[in-house]
């Protein structure tokens, strides 16, 4: 395991190990740090550092999608994230209650052009590559970054059809978009399917082809290879350990039930602020420990396993709750020897 490094600026630098790590912080010369739940040291006084390259290797998926951050010494850090995959369906449910409300006597807004004519990204397609885009941009702020190497993904065209392989895919959108934001952190390089697969048989590794597994083998093995690749410096994988990530879905749109109650009365749902903290704000309770904060009920607020977002309590006291910082994700660490 590997600590990351931020100087005394904020420029990241070589990860080091805890042992060092804690020597540093004893001697004063460097602080205790946290950012989105992962432990990093902030170093106090100028220290002057080489900086390594060090690739990150990008696997792309439909369900989850893993990244790895290597240099030619060590794999720092494998990491497996679930995609984003609701917003589809909220758009659609959107859609549907605006149409039903234009049938009622209620107000509404007036009807705009079909904004899903228009050359933007799909709002469900944006969501899933701006999700990759936020987890590179936390990678970049504490390790030096310089190289990405990502499975390129095609999608089916037609032979002798140039308008349908130009313009019928959000899926070339998408990743168009997410290459052209990748390239203002750093170097890109594509590898198709077909490479990784061979640069993993030129290893002697084996695939899970379990796509739910949160196992090595599933995904981080391919980020592993791709970064290796670049980098070089194994055989076999030295590090697989993974920290699983998942996103918190927020309800920011939703501002009542879909149905009504007794009375016709609809009740308010959806917020991204719970009595003064923002929705998945990590806390810490007197009795409940480390959580994050759900949704609200009169004077009292839910908190979130942060592993896996179950509801602890729905009775929680503002005054017994510590803000740490605000948290847009939950995760949890699956070691492997």
């Amino acid at each position: 395991m590997f600590i990351p490094v931020v100087s005394k600026k904020g420029k990241p630098l070589m990860p080091t190990t805890p042992y060092r790590a804690r020597k540093l912080i004893k001697a004063g010369k460097a602080i205790k740090k946290f950012k989105k739940g992962l432990f990093y040291i902030l170093l106090t006084e100028r220290m002057i550092g080489k900086t390594q390259d060090i690739a990150v290797g990008i696997d792309p998926g439909i369900k989850k999608e893993a990244f790895t951050i290597k240099s030619n010494s060590h794999t720092y850090l494998n990491i497996q994230i679930d995609a984003i995959n609701w917003v589809k369906d909220n758009v659609k449910t959107r859609s549907l209650l605006r149409r039903s409300r234009r049938q009622r006597k209620t107000p509404y807004r007036k009807c705009r052009l079909n904004r899903k004519k228009s050359k933007n990204l799909q709002p469900s397609i944006k969501a899933r590559w701006q999700w990759k885009l936020r987890i590179i941009n936390f990678l970049v702020s504490i390790f030096p970054i310089t190289y990405f190497i990502v499975e390129d993904i095609k999608a089916k065209s037609k032979k002798n059809c140039k308008k349908w392989n130009m313009s019928f895919s959000p899926l070339e959108d998408g990743k168009n978009y997410f290459y052209t934001e990748l390239r203002k952190q750093g170097n890109v390089e594509l590898k198709m399917g077909y490479d990784t697969a061979e640069l993993r048989n030129n290893l002697k590794l084996e695939k899970s082809y379990n796509k739910n597994s949160n196992k090595f083998e599933a995904h981080c093995i391919d980020s592993f290879v791709l970064a290796n690749w670049f980098v070089g410096g194994h055989l076999t994988p030295d590090n697989k350990n993974i920290l699983l990530i998942k996103p918190i879905e927020l309800h920011r749109r939703q501002l009542h039930r879909l149905q009504p109650s007794k009375k016709g009365i609809r009740r308010r749902y959806g917020s991204t602020n719970s009595l003064g903290f923002k929705r998945g704000s990590l806390v810490k309770h007197v009795k409940y420990g480390l959580c994050y904060v759900g949704g609200y009920l009169k004077n009292n607020i839910s908190l979130h396993n942060i592993e896996n977002g179950k509801r602890i309590t729905q009775k929680a006291e503002l005054k017994d709750c510590i803000c740490l910082n605000f948290n847009a994700w939950k995760i949890s660490y699956l070691f492997n020897k």
